[in-house]
């Protein structure tokens, strides 16, 4: 294929308090065919099943629901897609966090049914994409899962996502802070993004708008999960976490932030931090092997304070002494066809194991308001 610049995204996006209530109508004006397979995180239910029957059952949907078992792995998307298949179901709805969506999406592909993401928290910018992350049972990164197609609909219920854990939201705003640094990274050094083009201009300045929401509205919309409400701020920011984030990183590209929380997962001590409070992590130690300017660098551990999001190894489980599991890290980090690899320049394990112990380093100093 020529070196030509690609951009792809979702083909609607419904967004705001009491979206729940649309989403019948809205399958129906997209022409999507029934039955409906529900997944779900088992016992989690955000969703209460008298509102996905006074939705659907207007519409003249069937549905059914399937309880995710909390892991996107392999053998759970194999178990979804014999659920579509055995039930004939025409499409999957998705309901919850990034990974039941991952799961969903995966299996929905796999038994040729069409995918609505309905994300219940603004955790990760999953629910726009047309790829899911894939790990082992145990909790280990396990690979990308790309498809040609983006899912058709995808609802974001405010009011749902303010019920919800504020924890949930501040790990969206660490995945969605690195999309801007990465995407830059990856028009610079003019790599390709996730779909094996050039990005576009759209695609790179969606990242910069996601962030300039972010820097003015996060700490506000974290405010407001204090007491669940739906604000304007937290209308922007869940729209920054979701939807820019997801347009940003597909048509922008990934590269040591993703890379990086990629390699944290292969320590089992990182598992119980959430993929955006890693991947903040991650974009501390990106932004130090780039050498990058030392106000960027300030803005980014300044926003990751202010919010409550990791900048030092021990937030997310790891012994800065351990030599030997940093470097693990590292090594993971720089895998052939590692996002690190997007840089415009050579990514070595040595490189990145001396970046991740700077980064710890400089986000102890700068919490304790001790950088020089």
């Amino acid at each position: 294929m020529p070196p030509v610049s690609i951009y792809c995204s979702p083909e609607r996006y419904v967004q705001g308090a009491g979206a729940t209530a649309a989403l019948g109508e809205q399958m129906a004006l997209l022409k999507m065919r029934g039955p409906v397979l529900i997944v779900a995180e088992r016992g989690r239910e955000f969703v209460p099943r008298d509102e996905w029957a006074a939705t659907l059952g207007p519409a003249g949907y069937e549905f059914f629901f399937h309880g995710f078992n909390g892991e996107c792995s392999q053998q759970e998307i194999d178990a979804i897609a014999a659920q579509i298949k055995a039930r004939a179901c025409g499409a999957v709805v998705g309901s919850g966090g990034g990974k039941t969506i991952d799961a969903a999406r995966a299996a929905a592909y796999l038994a040729g049914a069409e995918f609505v993401s309905m994300p219940t928290a603004a955790s990760c910018d999953a629910p726009c994409s047309a790829l899911s992350v894939v790990y082992t049972e145990s909790g280990a990164f396990s690979k990308y899962m790309r498809y040609p197609r983006h899912p058709t609909l995808v609802v974001v219920d405010t009011a749902v996502v303010a019920r919800g854990p504020k924890r949930l939201l501040v790990a969206g705003l660490g995945d969605a802070l690195a999309t801007w640094y990465e995407a830059r990274t990856v028009a610079e050094a003019r790599a390709d993004n996730f779909f094996g083009g050039k990005p576009t201009v759209t695609g790179t300045g969606l990242a910069l708008l996601c962030r300039d929401i972010l820097v003015a509205d996060g700490a506000e919309a974290a405010a407001a999960m204090d007491t669940h409400s739906v604000t304007p701020a937290l209308e922007r920011v869940v729209e920054a976490n979701t939807l820019l984030s997801g347009l940003g990183f597909e048509s922008g590209g990934l590269c040591v932030a993703h890379a990086c929380h990629n390699g944290l997962t292969c320590l089992e001590a990182t598992h119980r931090y959430l993929h955006g409070e890693k991947v903040a992590f991650g974009l501390c130690t990106q932004m130090v092997l780039e050498g990058r300017p030392r106000e960027e660098t300030d803005t980014v551990l300044t926003f990751c304070e202010k919010v409550g999001l990791p900048t030092t190894l021990a937030e997310v489980g790891v012994d800065s002494g351990d030599a030997d599991a940093v470097m693990q890290v590292a090594e993971r980090t720089c895998q052939k066809g590692e996002t690190s690899h997007n840089e415009p320049f050579e990514v070595t394990a040595r490189m990145v194991a001396d970046a991740i112990a700077a980064a710890d380093r400089l986000g102890t100093l700068h919490r304790d308001k001790a950088w020089p």
